[in-house]
């Protein structure tokens, strides 16, 4: 890794975040909760940090837009179209998680 310059890593992170993107907008039979409980992380964090970082660099995003570049749609038609009802289960373990 050491012959790759700071400039490649970037590039490469950015491949790697839009193919994760990308996977996450194909992979619509996976729940927010289950990747919360998973891995700790879900969609809508995601959002939150592409706002954040984007207004480091001095973008104006809002939460919303941003939830559109990951969901590839508004996060109202995502929810009605693929986000099913949280079992006890899922909530209990996102619960115990906190």
């Amino acid at each position: 890794m050491s012959n790759i310059s700071k400039e490649q890593e970037i590039l490469i992170k950015a491949k790697v975040l839009d193919h994760l993107i990308e996977h996450l907008k194909e992979r619509n039979d996976v729940q927010n909760i289950d990747l919360m409980n998973l891995s700790g992380f879900c969609r809508n964090c995601l959002s939150k940090w592409y706002v954040k970082y984007a207004k480091d660099e001095g973008f104006d995003l809002d939460y919303e837009e941003s939830r559109k570049i990951i969901y590839g749609m508004s996060y109202s038609d995502w929810k009605q179209k693929y986000q099913t009802e949280a079992t006890d289960e899922q909530m209990n373990k996102f619960k115990d998680k906190k």
